[in-house]
């Protein structure tokens, strides 16, 4: 599916138009959950398409991250649509497993996913080009040039680590790391102090697998955050009532948005059975001695930080006025002003599981939907 060099390219002067890369209804940045499910719609819409990720394999977001990790929700809820998971539907999967169930999906609904291919640029095509209606031409990495009626961004919220300010006051001597790039414990140097920064589930995961080797672990966390027990009658709740599907713009979805994220109650219980493990409150400063300022109790010197703190988009190969003055994404339920273009995958593009396994189903169904819908004209 290589095409020729972008129209634009064209030497002032010649003659030689170069040929344009053949025209697909779709293409899909990003082979992830949301990604996929956009997939699984465009296949049965007939759509012509391909999808563009760019990691070694499917699933690959998910195996490369720290090994302890397992999902938050249960298999029975975590499935994309027309696959359910194998197996015991009360466990909840590994990342391995969730990897596999992610290459399982793709290969059994046989979508057109291209590896390796990491989008460098989105941008319209020259006026004319693809008549009668606007059409969008992609780059990769890999040199690779595509063409497409329609373009969906499925790259998903966790993309550049959003470390704050204050880390820079630390001295060389303190090992820093994104949660992004944490695996094990012995990533981390000697076995002194070290603190995990971040209020989120992951941080509380990590921070036990640290304490569990026995070191002292300082953990930044804000304990207003409100925690919920993790089990099949919590999940089962949130499904017969629908609050995880509350829309955004409705009047309890936007309460719902403001509340913060809850943890599960059973990590932060663990997590505080470790006597080497001490919750110092919302991180404040870094103090160049190498300690950590908490809201309740400063850290000794350290020798490594994890920082679970979260992340921001990164958006640059994006050539379209489709973000808002601070670089977000600017959409209504993953609708852009751009015609044919959409997002998916991001926290709360539609409602509170949007950015979950379990949400990519509904919102890719609507969004492929919408999209289609918008015939050339």
């Amino acid at each position: 599916m290589s095409g020729g060099p972008c129209l634009a390219a064209r030497r002032p002067g010649s003659m030689n138009f170069p040929t344009p890369p053949p025209l697909l209804d779709a293409l899909i940045i990003g082979a992830g959950q949301a990604g996929l499910a956009a997939g699984y719609y465009l296949r049965r819409a007939g759509a012509t398409f391909v999808l563009l990720d760019a990691g070694p394999a499917i699933g690959h977001s998910w195996s490369a991250r720290y090994d302890s990790l397992r999902l938050f929700s249960p298999a029975w809820t975590s499935g994309l649509p027309g696959r359910s998971w194998p197996g015991n539907p009360l466990r909840y999967p590994t990342k391995d497993g969730a990897a596999a169930y992610l290459a399982g999906y793709a290969a059994h609904f046989r979508l057109p996913v291209l590896l390796n291919q990491r989008v460098t640029s989105v941008a319209a095509a020259l006026a004319g080009a693809y008549p009668p209606a606007a059409a969008y031409l992609v780059r990769t990495a890999a040199g690779q040039e595509f063409a497409a009626r329609r373009v969906i961004i499925s790259t998903g919220p966790y993309q550049t680590p959003n470390v704050p300010a204050f880390a820079a006051a630390l001295p060389a001597t303190v090992r820093q790391l994104p949660s992004q790039q944490y695996r094990r414990p012995a990533q981390l140097p000697g076995d002194g102090p070290v603190a995990v920064v971040g209020s989120g589930n992951s941080a509380l995961q990590i921070a036990a697998d640290l304490a569990a080797t026995g070191r002292p672990v300082f953990v930044a966390f804000d304990e207003k955050t409100p925690a919920l027990p993790n089990n099949t009658l919590m999940w089962a709740l949130l499904r017969l009532t629908g609050l995880l599907a509350v829309p955004r713009h409705t009047g309890l979805g936007r309460y719902l948005h403001r509340r913060p994220e809850p943890v599960v109650s059973g990590d932060l219980a663990r997590l505080r059975r470790f006597a080497n493990a001490q919750l110092i409150g919302r991180a404040d400063a870094a103090l160049p001695a190498g300690r950590l300022q908490g809201r309740r109790a400063t850290t000794p010197v350290l020798e490594a930080i994890v920082w679970a703190t979260g992340y921001r988009p990164s958006y640059e190969f994006v050539h379209l006025p489709i973000f808002d003055a601070a670089g977000r994404p600017a959409h209504e339920r993953g609708m852009t002003a751009a015609p044919g273009v959409a997002f998916l995958g991001l926290d709360w593009l539609d409602s509170r599981r949007s950015a979950l396994l379990h949400g990519a189903g509904p919102d890719a169904r609507r969004v492929v939907a919408a999209l289609l819908a918008r015939r050339e004209q």
